[in-house]
């Protein structure tokens, strides 16, 4: 088995087809498929369930695909060594970013990485947390901007700066009058909340139950900008991290908590293993500063 098999198997495995993994290895659809299977032969055991409609991996399956990315990625990390060696500030790096954190902060980090280490190739990537950390596990990002804690033992994490989250309410809501929100304000108080899977909505269910607040039932947003004009047209009041305030807004009030302030822990997240600590090193310290 050679590592032109691995990269076939697992390619099969992320897009559930022989046809679109033919495609993105550049090869036709039998000559993947053939090769597959020499490999099933090869083993001695079925790797795929093949129908007219769809191709799942099997059980045992499951793990030597497993295997293969480990493989994969250990191989990877071998040639990032032999590069970083060269020049550990070139080549293509693969930043992601969760919805409502991307939004806000590539825009100005762009530029700034780009002055600051201008031989490097970025390749941004927005996603919801899970995935992000499920891409960095098997290697196919560098490092992610996430909300921390993240438990795991095969990432590493460093704190960069802390986001605290405001209440925003239209300029007619009775609370627009405060000048400052206690957190037991929110008792009895119904707030709009983003769709599941954003690990924002997980913070802010956690701030409701706190303080004797509810989730709005009938409304829900897939981002911020929605919240945000839901708010505008007084649908509900709802919480704003202060890295997406643009003030003055018509027809929008920002209320700051009073302590303790709710906030969100910004960092960047990357595997134990890489290779590009000097980098990483770097672009902590431009975040951060």
């Amino acid at each position: 088995m050679n590592l032109r098999d691995l990269h076939y198997l697992v390619a099969v495995a992320d897009l559930r087809s022989f046809i679109q993994a033919a495609d993105q290895c550049c090869i036709s659809q039998p000559t993947l498929s053939t090769q597959i299977k020499k490999v099933e032969e090869r083993l001695g055991v079925q790797i795929f369930e093949r129908t007219n409609k769809k191709v799942l991996p099997t059980e045992l399956g499951e793990q030597i695909i497993a295997s293969a990315r480990r493989v994969l990625l250990e191989i990877d990390t071998i040639q990032q060594l032999a590069g970083n060696a060269q020049d550990p500030l070139t080549g293509n790096f693969r930043l992601g970013a969760f919805p409502t954190l991307s939004t806000y902060i590539f825009p100005g980090l762009v530029p700034l990485i780009k002055q600051a280490l201008p031989k490097l190739r970025l390749i941004l990537i927005e996603e919801k947390t899970d995935i992000l950390v499920a891409q960095l596990k098997q290697g196919q990002l560098d490092a992610a901007l996430l909300a921390l804690p993240i438990h795991d033992d095969t990432l590493e994490t460093r704190q960069l700066f802390e986001d605290e989250f405001f209440l925003a309410v239209a300029i007619d809501n009775p609370l627009a009058e405060k000048k400052s929100i206690a957190q037991s304000d929110l008792s009895h108080q119904q707030l709009l909340l983003l769709d599941e899977g954003h690990c924002l909505r997980g913070q802010a269910l956690q701030i409701c139950q706190l303080n004797g607040a509810e989730e709005q039932q009938d409304v829900r947003a897939t981002g911020l900008e929605t919240l945000r004009q839901m708010v505008r047209a007084g649908t509900g009041i709802t919480f704003m991290p202060k890295i997406a305030i643009h003030e003055p807004e018509d027809g929008i009030r920002y209320i700051p908590f009073e302590e303790p302030v709710p906030k969100r822990t910004i960092g960047m997240v990357w595997r134990k293993t890489s290779a590009r600590n000097e980098l990483f090193d770097l672009l902590t310290k431009l975040i951060s500063d």
